[in-house]
């Protein structure tokens, strides 16, 4: 494609439209046609091939206070890509590389470079640098290691154990010599977790009698738990963390739609009752204040990809348009892998 190619072509972009009150709805999105922008000196323009859909985006769509900004009504819906440069000012771009950069909802969008990385599709698939090597894979990597610290022989649980970060966290705590015990939504996510990424156990959250079945498959109890879900799941978890237990916090999908507390008592002070007298460590986390971590990781997640140790499955759905119902399948738990939306045709592939 030439310059006079792009000038003439229009992109696509989904914008919020309002704010949700409780599960986002169709109508809190509006798809937006948009004249290219030509790239300015430092910059280059990019063409989305695929597009990362993360639960933290429920959070940026919300006017209140959290780690990040909120995205403005009427702006594209923040998101990390992977596209191909079209044309470029930028001195470490030129066009036809490859790159992981942030530009939202949009088949189209500038980049100054900050950032963003040039990608090798040689070294491994591009689609990765939004998953197994990206930021779910760092948040795995970081929240086991760094934070739950796991030793040899103990026990790890994993909610949301096949989803992008879950499924690495898994793998790593059993590559580190732990006893992994996944909790996902189903059977066919659970068969997946013990046969194809080697979970010990896994369980469904959707059977009954979770805590027992849980107590069942952790007979000596439970020294790391990655949170990823909230709701019943903790709840079944507490009871059974071990004296000195690490719980790194992740999210809290469960109640990200939530308009009001939980109905029922109070659990709060029998939770922090429990963290008291079994010395827990409880520490939630945010993976950017921990990008120093990135070179570790890309060396060492890379180094198991490549050996074939480490396993990854991606959930892809085709054009931008189908977004804004794929997110809201997300928050359901809907997807099974890495969700990602295939904005463009990407020719890395056959």
């Amino acid at each position: 494609m030439g310059a006079a190619d792009v000038a003439t072509e229009l992109g696509r972009r989904i914008v919020l439209a309002a704010r949700p009150v409780g599960e986002p709805k169709d109508g809190d999105f509006r798809q937006e046609a948009f004249a290219l922008p030509a790239p300015g000196e430092g910059q280059f323009l990019l063409r989305t091939i695929y597009l990362s859909l993360d639960p933290y985006m429920r959070g940026r769509m919300s006017a209140g206070a959290s780690y990040a900004a909120p995205v403005e009504l009427g702006q594209p819906m923040t998101g990390r890509s992977v596209g191909q440069v079209l044309e470029s000012r930028h001195p470490g771009y030129r066009a036809g590389d490859f790159v992981f950069a942030d530009i939202g909802w949009q088949s189209h969008g500038l980049s100054d470079g900050k950032g963003a990385r040039k990608l090798d599709p040689e070294a491994a698939p591009i689609s990765t640098a939004l998953g197994v090597l990206g930021m779910p894979g760092l948040t795995a990597y970081v929240g086991l290691l760094d934070l739950g610290q796991p030793k040899p022989g103990e026990t790890v649980v994993v909610s949301a154990a096949t989803g992008a970060v879950g499924s690495l966290v898994g793998q790593l705590a059993k590559l580190k010599g732990c006893r992994a015990v996944g909790i996902a939504g189903g059977p066919a996510k659970c068969d997946y977790a013990a046969k194809e990424l080697g979970y010990d156990f896994c369980l469904d959250h959707r059977a009954d009698d979770l805590a027992g079945r849980l107590a069942e498959a952790c007979p000596n109890g439970i020294d790391v738990y990655f949170e990823n879900v909230g709701g019943a799941v903790l709840e079944a978890v507490l009871p059974l963390m071990n004296t000195h237990g690490r719980i790194p916090v992740c999210g809290q999908i469960a109640g990200y739609n939530a308009t009001q507390a939980p109905p029922g008592p109070d659990k709060l002070p029998l939770m922090m009752r429990l963290a008291l007298f079994r010395r827990l460590t409880i520490r939630g986390f945010i993976i950017s204040d921990h990008t120093a971590r990135a070179s570790d990781f890309y060396r060492e997640v890379g180094g198991y990809l490549r050996e074939g140790r480490v396993k990854f499955r991606e959930d892809i759905v085709e054009g931008l348009e189908n977004a804004p119902r794929a997110f809201q399948g997300l928050l359901r738990g809907a997807n099974f892998g890495k969700l990602l939306v295939r904005v463009s045709p990407d020719p890395t592939r056959g």
